[in-house]
């Protein structure tokens, strides 16, 4: 078998009714022949759209065909003993060019017995932001059922929801059962549980391009929806150089970020996991023993669990999310 090493992949592009042209301008992925996007899948192991390397003498392996041959190899003897073939994480760019949908994702339980799949916790680092852009983010008052019904059949839900400015270094953690929406102007990158599913609770009655409204799915969040008031749905983080931060640590994943003007060497030996690089800003050179692969802004690489140290070699500089299980 051929020896792991970092890989990148193949960029999954995603037409949406909502989307733009950032994927294209700020980090520079031509989605041609595409009207707009909205979404790009960078690792996927989501079986209707799995990865394909893209580099090195596995170029045109898929991650599903990876993971099958290497397997604790690839994403760690701990993390294979809880997933087996199933890759864990997915990695998404989000270009909102208009609010998307109100929605919410069922967690593992309710997954499980619907769709016989993962939940989906999420969380959201905001690359770029126009001025006054907003999200949603959960409730703005303690709600139960009753009342969310009572709000939702009047059209006045947003009356209840959590809205907040988002500026470009912002981090929103999600877990399953938040009601929440990415708001027009936001460019996003997504770390995510592998699951494709939500539920799409209010549309702002907009069409598609044939004149169809996208479908809802008001009774099935019911079940889903975390009614639950919080006092803080922003994650708080000290904005640290040359260091790396803890920014989201939950059952399904931690990031980290590293914003470093400097070049810095990386020991992951104790993880027992993959880890993932989603760099959102700079560029570096990612060198492994004998090996190197230039990074740049926009690119998403997975170490494989059989790399323990690495450094990244950056005279501009370079920000990163760092995400292992």
């Amino acid at each position: 078998m051929a020896k792991l090493y970092p890989f990148k992949f193949k960029t999954i592009f995603k037409d949406k009714i909502w989307g733009g042209e950032k994927i294209r301008t700020y980090l520079g992925k031509d989605f041609s022949p595409l009207p707009n996007c909205g979404e790009t899948w960078e690792i996927s192991g989501v079986k209707s759209d799995v990865s394909v390397v893209k580099n090195g003498e596995l170029e045109g392996q898929s991650l599903a065909t990876l993971l099958e041959t290497y397997k604790a190899e690839l994403v760690g003897k701990a993390v294979y003993e809880r997933f087996g073939n199933e890759f864990p994480l997915l990695i998404k760019f989000i270009d909102a060019n208009d609010d998307l949908s109100i929605q919410v994702h069922p967690d593992d339980e309710l997954a499980r017995k619907r769709h016989n799949s993962f939940g989906k916790t999420e969380m959201w680092y905001v690359i770029e932001a126009d001025p006054g852009a907003t999200l949603i983010s959960g409730f703005n008052q303690p709600v139960d059922e009753a009342k969310y019904l009572e709000k939702f059949n009047s059209g006045r839900l947003t009356d209840i929801l959590n809205k907040e400015t988002a500026e470009a270094g912002d981090v929103f953690f999600l877990p399953a059962g938040r009601v929440h929406t990415i708001g027009k102007g936001l460019l996003i990158a997504e770390i995510q549980q592998t699951s494709d599913i939500t539920y799409r609770i209010y549309d702002f009655d907009r069409v598609d391009d044939k004149g169809n409204k996208r479908e809802l799915h008001t009774e099935e969040a019911l079940a889903a929806i975390d009614y639950n008031f919080y006092d803080q749905y922003k994650s708080p983080y000290d904005k640290k150089k040359n260091e790396p931060v803890e920014v989201v640590t939950c059952p399904y994943f931690t990031t980290n970020i590293l914003d470093f003007s400097q070049s810095v060497s990386r020991d992951y030996s104790s993880h027992d996991s993959f880890v993932i690089h989603v760099c959102v800003q700079g560029s570096y050179t990612l060198k492994y023993g004998d090996e190197e692969l230039n990074v740049h802004m926009g690119d998403c690489i997975l170490l494989p669990a059989t790399i323990e140290k690495v450094s990244l070699e950056t005279s501009a500089g370079f920000k990163i999310l760092e995400s292992y299980i």
